[in-house]
């Protein structure tokens, strides 16, 4: 494990506090290694304290966590600016916390949601955790050194309150005045939403686990996206109410593409993180589709590659910008993949590009022989085939002429596929566009 001297020769420093320009966190000259490394590289959006927590990290081990509740099996790239930040601390010789919401997925985050999550079993909510924890362990060293991470489940205190005694030592430090300006219960209010009260309490329940976790854990800091900020805030203040801990808080920018859009968010649906839920091909190849204008920011966030380095890339031009693009997905695809999965799906793409051919390594769909030879439409083996998301967005993609069936375009959507398009494996291979593909295996 890397562990670099945590403070430099530098001097200065600005101060941010609740709501600090964006600009002056650029400005600000840190000297822990740990905050400067997330300033070069883009982490940073606001920070209580950006001053006081620079000074504790040169001081010492900070521990700071992030918290995921475990609403599926899987977390995504929308996670992965988080997960990121706790990886890049570890190296800097600080200890991450990844708290698994094991109590707080009972209730609900309301934040950005238009509805009410649906409520899930303990059983349900245990087999997602179980699930998710391989995705930190590609990331995170788990152990109990000092800069060692550990997996927490807040389930472990929050199933144990006692209602009135919490109301009575938590509650009374929240205002229904302050809670309705948060941006998770306006959004529903505004939009005429139901919020139930189960969901208002989850805001209280978030806070106490910052306050736990600083009981617990010595923990010091709370990380995360940006939506989180007034969450993060009344943790920090909750803890210094109750028991006086100085603690901080640290969010990172909503991350969008050059062209506006959410990062992670593609037609064909959410970019898992997973391998039992997005294959490493097509994991690579969403990073090697970035858009040319996203390709070095993505890289100083995603990757653990030097700056320098990337500042080389950055200068390529043209068609050589596509050897940046494959650097990329390399890079990311060995931090969540491993490296053999990363070169695996690489040589497929290669295979599949520049020989044309039907490589193994493609995603698979197992139709039966016998309803192939019955007739399938065309637009219903694209959906089958994950490439497109419906029957209707199917329909569009042929017709627009974007789908090929190995590499000849399809005129219909009603077609039949052709049963002499499977070669002596029983294999053909459907193409959306360009870079998206699958293979159909008769069984």
């Amino acid at each position: 494990m890397l562990a670099w001297s945590d403070c430099a020769n530098q001097t200065g420093g600005g101060q941010t506090n609740q709501s600090p320009k964006s600009n002056s966190i650029a400005m600000t000259k840190l000297r822990s290694d740990f905050l400067r490394v997330l300033q070069e590289r883009g982490y940073i959006h606001q920070c209580t304290d950006l001053d006081g927590l620079d000074a504790k990290a040169c001081s010492g081990v900070v521990t700071a966590y992030v918290g995921y509740d475990a609403t599926g099996d899987s977390l995504h790239i929308g996670h992965l600016v988080s997960i990121m930040m706790l990886r890049w601390m570890q190296k800097t010789g600080h200890k991450p916390i990844a708290l698994m919401g094991g109590g707080t997925t009972k209730v609900g985050d309301p934040s950005g949601k238009d509805e009410t999550r649906k409520l899930l079993s303990g059983e349900e909510i245990d087999a997602n955790i179980a699930s998710i924890k391989q995705t930190f362990e590609n990331f995170l060293n788990f152990g109990g050194g000092p800069a060692d991470a550990i997996m927490v489940n807040n389930a472990d205190w929050l199933d144990e309150l006692a209602y009135i005694p919490f109301l009575r030592e938590v509650g009374r430090h929240f205002t229904i005045n302050r809670m309705l300006t948060f941006d998770s219960v306006k959004l529903r209010l505004e939009r005429e939403q139901p919020l139930t009260f189960l969901e208002f309490n989850y805001m209280i329940l978030q806070a106490y686990d910052f306050h736990e976790l600083s009981k617990r854990h010595d923990c010091d800091l709370q990380m995360g996206g940006s939506d989180q900020w007034g969450n993060i805030v009344s943790g920090a203040d909750l803890a210094r109410r109750i028991s006086g801990a100085e603690l901080f808080g640290l969010t990172t920018p909503l991350i969008t593409t050059s062209s506006g859009a959410k990062m992670g968010k593609t037609t064909q649906g959410a970019v898992w993180l997973n391998p039992d839920r997005l294959s490493a091909y097509d994991y690579w190849q969403f990073w090697r589709n970035t858009d040319d204008g996203d390709v070095a920011r993505f890289m100083r966030l995603f990757t653990d590659l030097p700056l320098d380095e990337i500042a080389r890339l950055e200068k390529l031009k043209d068609q050589e910008i596509n050897e940046a693009k494959k650097v990329l997905a390399d890079a990311a695809t060995v931090l969540c993949r491993g490296e053999d999965a990363a070169k695996e799906a690489a040589e497929t793409a290669r295979r599949t590009f520049e020989e044309g051919a039907a490589a193994a390594g493609l995603p698979v769909v197992e139709i039966t022989l016998k309803e192939i030879e019955s007739g399938i439409a065309a637009f219903e083996a694209f959906r089958r085939a994950g490439l497109a998301s419906s029957s209707s967005e199917a329909r569009r993609l042929i017709k627009g002429g974007g789908a090929r069936i190995n590499d000849e375009k399809i005129t219909s959507e009603t077609e039949d596929i052709p049963l002499d398009a499977l070669d002596a494996d029983g294999v053909m291979k459907l193409s959306a566009g360009k870079k998206r593909h699958a293979l159909i295996r008769a069984v």
